[in-house]
């Protein structure tokens, strides 16, 4: 079962103000830790079609049933990744729900802290903002330019961190950066709660514990083909646990089928279940 994520009050401005400070959120690290456990799911990418609300309702609900404690969702242009999170939430009843990873390219440093603080007050203990650069054409999609990633995210989570016009929900979450380089890990181990490399090697893996230490969250994402045996995809989560992963979420590859990727990800449950 999902443990609640901590949520230490923020000390008030001295002045009358609506704008508040975010505080550190390190607190959030331990109970994070154990409310995503060391396995969730990463719901299938498909590119044909987009499922439909209830059909993603159903899948989170599956997976839940099947032993997941978490699961995962990407963004891309068209779509908004944190609506889906708010929508898969409201579905299910313990599971944490993460982006992995919401575009920084989507929505304002202040939106994107207004949106997570207030999902984060709404299902405490269940959300996780994943953030990351992502791409040049994604940049473009915005009409921005996409500029130097390191600079770019350290930008966007000081931004973050500044007050806003309007007041922000007053919690703290768990707040992990996209990275598969050195750079990007020692800034997630900065200024953010932990970070998150995709299709990782173990030995990138244990670099990347080095860098962030003991106290941030570590999850990586990795996938499994469609009908791959599930004693090899957990020999695989393990791997990746012993190198210092704190959370592996597992997908499917890009582009699968997603009524098929949520079958693949039940069937093998029981062999992470023990993980």
């Amino acid at each position: 079962m999902a443990a609640a994520i901590s949520s230490p009050r923020r000390a008030k401005p001295a002045a009358a103000t609506t704008m508040l400070l975010m505080p550190p959120s390190g607190s959030v690290v331990p109970s994070a830790r154990e409310a995503l456990g060391p396995v969730g799911a990463y719901l299938p990418i498909q590119t044909s079609s987009a499922p439909s609300a209830g059909q993603q309702r159903e899948a989170v609900r599956r997976l839940e049933r099947a032993g997941y404690r978490a699961a995962w969702t990407n963004e891309a242009p068209g779509k908004d990744a944190l609506v889906q999170v708010a929508v898969l939430l409201a579905a299910t009843e313990r599971m944490v729900l993460g982006t992995g990873i919401a575009n920084i390219w989507s929505r304002s440093p202040q939106t994107a802290q207004g949106a997570a603080a207030l999902l984060a007050q709404a299902y405490p203990g269940r959300f996780v903002l994943g953030l990351g650069v992502g791409h040049p054409h994604q940049a473009a999609s915005a009409g921005r330019e996409f500029g130097k990633p390191v600079a770019t995210m350290r930008g966007y989570l000081e931004q973050m961190a500044a007050p806003g016009r309007m007041p922000y929900p007053d919690v703290a979450y768990p707040k992990i950066i996209g990275g598969n380089g050195p750079r990007m890990v020692a800034l997630a181990g900065e200024l953010a709660d932990g970070v998150m490399p995709a299709m990782p090697a173990p030995d990138f893996t244990a670099t990347a514990r080095q860098l962030l230490g003991a106290g941030k969250l570590l999850v990586v994402y990795t996938h499994t083909l469609i009908g791959q045996d599930a004693a090899d995809v957990a020999a695989s989560v393990r791997e990746q646990l012993e190198a210092g992963a704190d959370h592996v979420t597992v997908g499917t590859p890009f582009g699968a089928d997603f009524a098929a990727g949520v079958d693949h990800l039940e069937q093998i449950a029981p062999a992470l279940a023990g993980i």
